[in-house]
């Protein structure tokens, strides 16, 4: 008797940990095709093309009044479901498209992210520090391994960052000694879970396999461990993963309540911060932009937009 078929959903799961996407990549990936299928009263993309896709991404952008990269990253999800998983091309898809706008980040003052940082507590707080100090994306700074912290170089190592590219960054001289102790208790952590049977670790592409011990050693641990074990989303292994991203999202949110900083302020904004005030201090934009792990310097320009200047030495007449 032959094995039933795979569902096209768990076939896109399969064909994007062939390639090794993220598994926030894969949930949303397959959470779009998901959407597509049922607005279409769940009929089978094979059934559909060109013009059942620009129907979905001309809703999203009419109706649901989406932003132009979350239509975008429907019209990703979708193409990738045709062109990978079902090996159909799909050309020419001209859909009603979300108008995309200029976004300037927000910035904090070196001062509201001292007083920021200051309202937050525990580990969170650390995260936020190396965030800010290091110029680091969320995701980034959870998913740091003990291997990538290097306190004699003061510097840590991004490993499969944005557009899996990799870069180094500084590590702050002022919380040196607090991520030294961090480390020793999650090394005391580590060692009791070792005792319990446990103490494994994701890691990444086939190194499970090719290295069948190395989920227990100390150097591929989470910098930030989770307060608790859990099952590998990817496989039945019981692990100890990172610290989930709304935790530190929560406390930057509660933080920034109580200091009342009239600013839309979130994890991001603190490597906003980061690069803008690297730029007042007179840093060059090339070396921000390899700190920030930037493909174009056009986007590292956009940091200039804060600055009393504009980037241009002009003066407001009302000032002179």
């Amino acid at each position: 008797m032959e094995p039933r078929p795979k569902k096209l959903l768990d076939q896109m799961r399969d064909t994007i940990r062939l390639k090794h996407y993220a598994y926030r990549t894969e949930e949303t990936y397959v959470q779009w095709a998901r959407r597509y299928i049922l607005f279409h009263d769940k009929r089978h993309p094979n059934e559909m093309g060109r013009v059942e896709i620009e129907a979905f991404l001309t809703h999203l952008a009419v109706q649901e009044q989406v932003a132009a990269s979350t239509q975008n990253q429907a019209l990703n999800a979708i193409l990738f479901l045709y062109r990978e998983v079902l090996k159909l091309e799909v050309t020419e898809v001209n859909a009603i498209r979300a108008k995309r706008t200029q976004y300037l980040p927000t910035v904090l003052t070196k001062a509201e992210a001292r007083e920021v940082i200051q309202n937050i507590c525990g580990v969170q707080q650390l995260v936020v520090k190396l965030l800010y100090g290091g110029g680091l994306r969320l995701c980034e700074g959870l998913r740091l391994r003990v291997k990538d912290v290097d306190f004699a170089q003061h510097q840590i190592v991004v490993r499969d960052g944005k557009g899996s590219k990799s870069r180094v960054t500084m590590l702050p001289a002022r919380v040196t000694a607090e991520l030294h102790d961090h480390l020793v208790n999650v090394k005391r952590q580590h060692q009791q879970d070792l005792g319990r049977g446990f103490g494994a670790v994701s890691l990444p592409y086939a190194l499970d396999r090719k290295y069948p011990n190395a989920n227990r050693d100390w150097v591929w641990q989470f910098v930030f461990p989770s307060s608790q074990i859990a099952k590998d989303p990817r496989g039945d292994r019981m692990c100890r993963h990172h610290l989930h991203e709304s935790g530190v999202q929560k406390a930057v949110k509660q933080a920034v309540r109580s200091t009342k900083i009239a600013k839309r302020v979130g994890c991001h904004t603190f490597r906003h911060s980061f690069a803008t005030h690297l730029l007042e201090s007179g840093y060059d934009i090339r070396t921000i932009q390899e700190l920030l792990g930037h493909k174009d310097v056009k986007t590292t320009m956009i940091y200039t937009h804060v600055l009393n200047r504009g980037g241009r030495g002009v003066c407001s007449p009302l000032d002179v």
